[in-house]
Order: structure tokens, then C-alpha cells, then sequence
């Protein structure tokens, strides 16, 4: 089956009892055992429960992994990813990541003994010179944020599988519509579900799915030991989600496409990053690996200082100021006030998160409302 039949059907069987074509919610907490010391299927929520089964054999089938597992927010896979590591360990991370992320590995993985460094994996060289003996895992994002750079997937866990390191991918931006990490060499797919797979701004939820049987293991085990796991409510609204993605992603991109190309000319506008753009330094390499559209993010330097972007940003009509992504509204932000506010100054210098950078996330609105709504603004 195709991929967007997948996300229809795979985990959505009509319930056996009542031919329902929507599989029942279950919110029982615990269930009964067939015995003393005898286990049926599901035991306790916290360990497994039908409808978080369900939507976990959903994304695996879209991101082609052997599992994946439903976490109750994308900071809480995140973090059961960083636990497979320890006291003494060292990440490495590329330079454009979450605001989030940063702050995970920087202020909460450092308490726990592991090391983080942020290294430009836009040169694929870097990686090698970067790793130490005591180098664990590589921590890319497909479409990084905020500056939307794509880097060489293949090339970079090639390498990092060469030095016996896991490679774990934030694929919240592409999803699985556009990209598949775990069949470019990844051994590790995070997602924010709360974005674009559940699509709604009313869940949220994380996701991990993964390469090998072992390594599920391992992250279950974390996951049933901490308990961040996805409630059957939010479980319901994310498989909900997950039937319209395809759809969503190649509509959201086409309209941010056109918004590029309208913002690249505006006299207010100093640059546009945006993948699908000629003009972007790694249109080459997102034509190669993403399929079907270059997603709908797009960040912006507007042509004027702090505080008129500020402005700017709590000006528009039909994007709404707000964090978060990839629903069906737009959005816009300031990365330097909002989303990347837990770098600390120097790193979001670094990273070139400039004062005048505004992130949009494009919704399902027409796109001449979007392109009227920002030019009024930036006009």
C-alpha cells in the first residue's frame, strides 16, 4: 500500500464487537489478568494500551521502521532518546536545532554528566573531527530550525555508523510525507506530534519510531520505566491526525512556495530561507531527499531592526503570533524572543538567529489572503 492508504488503514482496523470503521478509545487505566504472575496483552496503561498500540503501528508504517512509540509531548521523546546515553557520553548536535532541544541538552543532559557540542554539519567533514572516544549519538533535524538548512542525511550517518555512533533525527518539519530518515541510514526518528502529524493545535504528543527491534526495546524500557507516554484521548486525535497528512503537507507546501517566492521580492525583506528557492544554499540537497514538496516553514530577515520586527510580527491578521507549527492556521514568530529564547546570546549569534528573523508556519488558508495579510505588514 501507498503512503497515504497506510495512513488510512495500517492500525485502523473496524472494531471486531460492533464493526465500527473508528476504532474505540480505551481509557482504562489497568486490565484484568487471565492469573497470578500470568500476563495477557495489556497489563497497566502506563505499559501498553489498545489505542496507543493502534497509532504507534500507524507511524511505524509511515516512517518504515520495525516500532514506534507514543510519547506525551515531543520534548519527552526527546529526552527517553538522550537517556541512551549516560554520565561521561557526548552528543553532538548540528547548529540548527530547537530552541527545546537546546535547552534539554544543554541544561538538563549536562546535569546528568553528558556532554553536548553544536557543530556545523552543513560541511559533512566537520562530524569526524568533532567525535571523541566517548561519542554516542548524532542529533540532526531533517529541515533544521529556524534557518531551515537540510543536511546530508545519508552521508552524515553513514559516517556516524563508521564511528559507531546511533543517529537520531528531529523529522518534525518534513514528516514522514516529504522524508523518511530511517531509510537514509537513521536509527532514530523523533517527532513533535503535536505539529504536523496530528495537525490541529489541540493535541499534544511526541513520537519515536525506530530502525531495529533491539533499540525499541531498549527506548520501551525507558519509556515504561519514566511513564511519558501518550494518553488514548491524545492517542485518538493523532491517529485522527496522521489520515490527513499527506494531504496537508503537499497543500501547506505548495502555498509556502508561492509566499517564498513573493517574500524574495518584497522591498522589505532583507532575505528568505526557504528550501524550495533556488536561492536557498541547499535547494540542491532538498531536492534530492525530500519528496513531494519542501515543507511549509519558512524563515524570513525582515528588513529592519529588533523592535520593528516585533512589530511586525504582532501586526498581522491571518497569522497568528503564537509558538508551534504545522496545524492547519498559520503562524508567525520571532525566533530570537520566542521559540530559540533559550539560547543563550552568543549560541543564537552563532547560529544565525538574527533580531529580524520571523519563522512562519504556513496554514490551509488561501494564499492570497496569507501574501495580502503580510505585505500589508511589511509594506
Amino acid at each position: 500500500m501507498k503512503f497515504r492508504t497506510r495512513a488510512i488503514h495500517v492500525g485502523n482496523a473496524p472494531d471486531p464487537q460492533t464493526g465500527a470503521v473508528i476504532p474505540p478509545i480505551h481509557l482504562s487505566s489497568t486490565f484484568v489478568q487471565p492469573g497470578a504472575g500470568e500476563w495477557g496483552k495489556f497489563d497497566y496503561s502506563r505499559s501498553g494500551n489498545p489505542t496507543r498500540s493502534a497509532v504507534q503501528e500507524t507511524l511505524a508504517s509511515l516512517e518504515g521502521g520495525c516500532g514506534a512509540l507514543a510519547f506525551s509531548s515531543g520534548m519527552a521523546a526527546t529526552h527517553c532518546a538522550s537517556m541512551l546515553m549516560g554520565a561521561g557520553d557526548h552528543l553532538i548536535a548540528g547548529m540548527d536545532i530547537y530552541g527545546g532541544s537546546y535547552r534539554l541538552f544543554h541544561r538538563v543532559c549536562a546535569t546528568a554528566g553528558i556532554e553536548v557540542s553544536l557543530v556545523d554539519l552543513q560541511r559533512p567533514e566537520s562530524l569526524a573531527a568533532a567525535v571523541r572516544p566517548e561519542t554516542k549519538m548524532l542529533w540532526l533535524e531533517g529541515i533544521g530550525n529556524p534557518r531551515l538548512t537540510i543536511p546530508d542525511l545519508p552521508a552524515l550517518a553513514a559516517t556516524a555508523h563508521e564511528l559507531d555512533l546511533l543517529v537520531a533525527v528531529d523529522n518534525t518539519f518534513a514528516t514522514p510525507a516529504l522524508m523518511r530518515p530511517l531509510e537514509l541510514g537513521a536509527d532514530i526518528v523523533m517527532h513533535s506530534a503535536t505539529k504536523y502529524l496530528a495537525g490541529h493545535s489541540d493535541c499534544l504528543a511526541g513520537v519515536l519510531a525506530v530502525k531495529s527491534p533491539e533499540l525499541l526495546d531498549r527506548l520501551y524500557f525507558l519509556q515504561n520505566a519514566t511513564g511519558a507516554v501518550l494518553s488514548p484521548f491524545e492517542c485518538f486525535l493523532l491517529g485522527r491526525g496522521l489520515k490527513t497528512l499527506d494531504l496537508r503537507m503537499r497543500e501547506q507546501s505548495r502555498t509556502a512556495m508561492k509566499i517564498a517566492q513573493f517574500l524574495e521580492g518584497h522591498a522589505g525583506v532583507k532575505s528568505v530561507l526557504y528550501p524550495g528557492l533556488a536561492s536557498h544554499p541547499d535547494h540542491a540537497r532538498a531536492s534530492q531527499l525530500l519528496d513531494g514538496g519542501f515543507g511549509a516553514m519558512i524563515t524570513f530577515e525582515a528588513n529592519c531592526d529588533f523592535e520593528a520586527t516585533k512589530r511586525i510580527v504582532a501586526s498581522t491578521r491571518l497569522f497568528r503570533l503564537a509558538v508551534s507549527l504545522g496545524a492547519v492556521e498559520s503562524l508567525i514568530e520571532q525566533p530570537a524572543t520566542m521559540s530559540h529564547a533559550s539560547y543563550d546570546a552568543a549560541a543564537r549569534q552563532q547560529a544565525g538567529i538574527t533580531d529580524s528573523l520571523i519563522r512562519l508556519s504556513v496554514g490551509l488558508e488561501d494564499v492570497d489572503d496569507l501574501i495580502a495579510d503580510l505585505d500589508a505588514v511589511l509594506s
